[in-house]
């Protein structure tokens, strides 16, 4: 390992995250050099590339219960999910995905009026038959018990029958580069063809899934037309998100 290597992972191990641009600078170097330096350190196990830099931390996302990831960003979620309540206030027809956040979200729902539901998460149905101005229908499908979630073919056949004016969308991860993702192919798809049903998406995601990747990609961020977060995203994301067209609200 040369001399700039050991640099780069000194300054990486006292701030956690760098920037190539800082890099640059810093190490006197161009940044193509030092994209070449971090791929080989990424090829090394030494660290984690990502948009614009690298990090100590993994990117990529492990599958985990929805009863384990319904208490972390708690606070966030419960708060994410109540701004983006009151944007459904004149639909009729909405549609939403599975994930701890949308959950949070339809616990917020209580329209005066008629709603109707489609989504392919058994907690969320079963959170909505509360509300008694709301009607679901629930996709129909083989269960993922981590997500809580049907999956499959028979979903994606009940999908093209209809259309919503709104996907109220959950993910794992959101990479500038790699875009939305979840830990599941088969859920990923599914999320595809809900877009595709769907007039606008809404993604509604705690600042700890930015700048994350996993396993199954759902869709770019050019697709997102909507994203409630949390104070907490970084000002990058959020400067990128805007410059792409896609309208932020940061809650809490």
């Amino acid at each position: 390992m040369d001399k700039r290597h050991k640099q780069i992972l000194e300054i990486l191990k006292e701030k956690r995250q760098v920037k190539v641009k800082d890099l640059s600078e810093s190490l006197n170097t161009s940044e193509v050099t030092i994209r070449k330096d971090l791929k080989l350190l990424e090829t090394n196990r030494l660290l984690f590339r990502n948009h614009g830099g690298a990090s100590l931390d993994n990117p990529y996302v492990n599958d985990r219960s929805v009863n384990e990831k319904e208490f972390i960003h708690a606070s966030e979620k419960s708060a994410i999910g109540r701004e983006a309540a009151k944007i459904i206030a004149k639909d009729q027809f909405i549609m939403i995905a599975s994930g701890t956040t949308v959950l949070a979200f339809a616990k917020y729902i209580n329209p005066l009026k008629k709603l109707t539901v489609v989504t392919s998460a058994l907690n969320v149905a079963i959170e909505l038959l509360k509300k008694p101005t709301v009607e679901v229908l629930q996709l129909g499908g083989y269960i993922r018990p981590s997500s809580c979630s049907v999956i499959g073919h028979y979903s994606e056949m009940i999908l093209k029958e209809t259309a919503c004016s709104k996907l109220f969308l959950s993910v794992d991860g959101i990479d500038l580069d790699y875009g939305l993702s979840t830990t599941n192919t088969l859920e990923a798809h599914l999320n595809l063809k809900m877009i595709d049903s769907a007039t606008e998406v809404v993604v509604l995601a705690d600042s700890s899934k930015f700048g994350k990747k996993s396993f199954g990609r759902i869709c770019g961020i050019e697709q997102v037309d909507h994203i409630f977060t949390d104070k907490n995203i970084a000002p990058e994301y959020l400067k990128k998100m805007k410059s792409l067209g896609v309208k932020v609200t940061v809650c809490g």
